[in-house]
């Protein structure tokens, strides 16, 4: 069950930065040879590949209409990867089917990476960019936070990911229903303006 609630947890912060994850499990690996963490996740190839995407994602993340167009093209890897974590935590525990946990990674990264893409999509009709920038920085160290705890507290922080997946969807409800009350005001507001520039319409 450990197993599980790590994989969950993992699955969580893949679909919020996949790369980040497998930096953090693989380097706690190799430094402190952890037995819940496969060992593939410590090869320095992984972890070499890992730092440079994480790098990219980390200056993309932060630069508005970019980063959502960055979150499509993830669409097809956060899920992939959440999921692939959990196969690999499931196949090295033995206590839990491969199927289970791949299905839970990927499930909650799924989850987690949708909250982030729509998130991200009302926060860019925000003509500033310092409310997208630190919207990333705040995930990249919540994703920190999670996993480094995750791997000696994996009960608490599959409680804390589920808490910020509920929350993330609750936000994303508020969200996109004060754009859309905004765009609605504005439209009132340009047609009012409209029939006031013509009065043949009135």
């Amino acid at each position: 069950m450990e197993s599980l609630a790590l994989a969950f947890s993992s699955g969580w912060a893949s679909g919020v930065n996949s790369y980040l994850v497998v930096l953090v499990l693989g380097l706690a690996d190799r430094l402190g040879s952890f037995a819940e963490i496969p060992d593939v996740l410590a090869r320095w190839d992984v972890l070499t590949v890992a730092a440079l995407m994480y790098a990219f994602e980390f200056v993309a993340d932060k630069v508005p209409y970019v980063d959502s167009a960055w979150d499509v093209v993830s669409t097809a890897i956060r899920p992939v990867v959440g999921g692939a974590v959990g196969v690999l935590i499931a196949g090295d525990s033995g206590a839990i089917n491969e199927l289970v946990g791949g299905t839970v990674g990927g499930g909650s990264a799924l989850a987690a990476h949708a909250v982030k893409t729509g998130t991200r999509m009302a926060v860019n009709t925000v003509p500033e960019p310092f409310t997208n920038i630190g919207i990333s920085v705040g995930e990249d160290v919540v994703v920190l936070a999670v996993v480094w705890f995750a791997i000696k507290h994996p009960y608490v922080a599959a409680g804390a990911a589920g808490v910020l997946l509920l929350a993330g969807l609750a936000l994303l409800w508020l969200a996109w229903r004060t754009v859309r009350r905004g765009w609605a005001r504005l439209r009132a507001w340009r047609e009012g303006r409209r029939r006031t520039d013509d009065p043949a319409l009135d």
